[in-house]
């Protein structure tokens, strides 16, 4: 089986990040969304995976990921230079495809436990594809599934007024190639994209067999900034304490927190979990972090409080106040000013500059 992993979209919700880079590398728990997803394939024995390139920053992504030798992969891959849907994404995997079962899984979407249940269950199926969903609120905003009376599934329903069920179509799916043939025939949506859904309810339009499977933990697709902290909540809460450096005072660390190599947490200051410091950081006394708080590498909090938040990369911070519920790109620097408000909730770009 092969992996597809779609890197592409706009990401207009998570703008300024996504000025500068694909909303798919925004990192929770310091780790990049879609590396959860390569993992992921990994686990589930797929390594051999095509990686789709939208057109925000598409050199950053191999940049990042390489041949994939790194991870134990074998990436290659594919440019889509407009977001003209995900079967359109699909089509382009064709040739990478030839005649194998594939995996594709959107690279802003992470899930607990994996999919490895799923891979399994495909390969040892007769079905032509297998969907994964999810109990959800508020089904009007998904592609919505549809039973007979026996549970099989009958319909796909995209965002309908009057839902037929709550079980939504996640961003994994499971293909044969039988999947070209039926995105061949399908016509664009009135959004001008060849839709997935469509795909598949062709397949069982014409008799084919597509199965499908249920989340068992939780899934999130990180598409906002409220969602990509609810996935570092998440995440953090199955984080193992590790610290690998020297922490100068017996109680700066409370809970469950790991921190890098070469980091310094002084004296006086106080790190609460869960919540995880990259490598080479400085957290100098008095500063308060956690819980639910990420802080990646090199960055260096002189004074401030920062609670459920995500710091990324080579950040200095030194406010006199609480940062809250943020998002701070990489390279940003935040300064005290005159006033002294007592909390701040931000999103704040690539080398971005505050002063409070």
């Amino acid at each position: 089986m092969k992996g597809v992993v779609l890197h592409g979209g706009r990401g207009t919700r998570l703008r300024p990040l996504t000025h500068t880079g694909p909303k798919q590398l925004i990192p929770v728990a310091n780790k990049p969304i879609s590396q959860y997803v390569l993992e992921d394939l990994k686990n589930a024995g797929i390594d051999e995976i095509a990686i789709i390139l939208g057109h925000i920053q598409p050199d950053i992504v191999r940049e990042k990921y390489g041949d994939g030798s790194q991870l134990g992969l074998d990436i290659s891959y594919i440019r889509q230079d407009e977001p003209k849907g995900i079967a359109h994404a699909v089509k382009l995997c064709r040739e990478f495809v030839g005649d194998e079962l594939f995996a594709v899984y959107l690279g802003d979407n992470l899930i607990k436990g994996g999919i490895d249940r799923l891979a399994e269950k495909f390969e040892n199926s007769d079905s032509e594809a297998l969907v994964f969903l999810n109990e959800v609120d508020k089904p009007q905003q998904f592609g919505v599934a549809k039973f007979d009376e026996e549970g099989n599934l009958k319909k796909l329903v995209e965002k309908p007024e009057d839902p037929p069920s709550n079980y939504a179509l996640t961003g994994i799916y499971f293909f044969s190639p039988k999947i070209f043939e039926m995105i061949d025939k399908i016509e664009p949506s009135w959004r001008g994209e060849l839709e997935i859904t469509d795909a598949i309810q062709l397949l069982l339009d014409e008799g084919y067999d597509v199965d499908y499977d249920k989340v068992q933990g939780w899934w999130k697709d990180t598409g906002t900034p409220e969602d990509v902290l609810e996935a570092n909540r998440l995440i953090l809460d199955n984080l193992k304490p590790q610290v690998n450096c020297e922490v100068d005072g017996k109680n700066c660390l409370q809970g469950r927190v790991s921190v890098g190599e070469g980091s310094t947490v002084e004296r006086g200051a106080k790190v609460r979990g869960p919540s995880i410091i990259g490598n080479n950081t400085v957290i100098k006394s008095g500063v308060y972090i956690g819980p639910y708080t990420s802080i990646g590498d090199g960055v260096e909090i002189m004074e401030g409080e920062i609670e459920n938040s995500i710091v990324m990369n080579n950040c200095e911070i030194r406010v006199g106040e609480r940062i809250v519920n943020s998002l701070i790109g990489p390279d940003s620097r935040i300064v005290s000013g005159d006033s002294k408000p007592t909390g701040r909730s931000m999103i704040l770009g690539k080398s971005s500059e505050v002063i409070l």
